[in-house]
């Protein structure tokens, strides 16, 4: 088996319900994984949207997640995750801000990225930009995994 992630809020190539964007309550979904490489010593997350006018634009970034979990609950932005820390955004903000493109530009699709790390934690320096955090990340990805949610306004 490899790595898998999903969310119970949305499946694989579906709409993202409103509360999960700026539109609505601008909650991170909650998200659920399995099949981590058995080596995994944490996971990173990113969030993105390449469809933006101006190229790729990332919505969250959160790293340092323990190897021990298994998905992410409703708002975990919010709530914090103890020792894992976010990434700035294109917004500015170091925490999940969800899916808002421009009115009329059509469905855009928003990667959300699930990568198992076989070093227990990236040293990033605060505030580290989400492609940044990628970045650092990359050399040790040992599984990848992604859902995509559609959104329009």
């Amino acid at each position: 088996m490899s790595l898998t992630i999903t969310s119970p809020a949305f499946r694989n190539g579906e709409v993202i319900p409103t509360r999960y964007t700026r539109d609505g309550e601008n909650r991170s979904p909650p998200l659920e994984w399995r099949d981590a490489p058995p080596e995994t010593k944490s996971f990173v997350l990113l969030v993105e949207d390449p469809d933006a006018p101006s190229g790729t634009f990332r919505h969250w970034a959160m790293y340092n997640i323990p190897a021990g979990e298994a998905g992410l609950p409703e708002g975990a932005s919010a709530q914090g995750l103890r020792g894992a820390g976010e990434g700035v955004n294109g917004f500015r903000n170091a925490r999940y801000d969800g899916p808002q493109p421009p009115k009329g530009h059509g469905p855009h699709h928003y990667h959300f990225r699930l990568a198992a790390l076989d070093v227990p934690r990236l040293d990033m320096p605060a505030p580290a930009k989400a492609e940044d955090v990628w970045a650092k990340a990359l050399p040790h990805i040992i599984a990848e995994a992604e859902v995509v949610g559609v959104y329009e306004r």
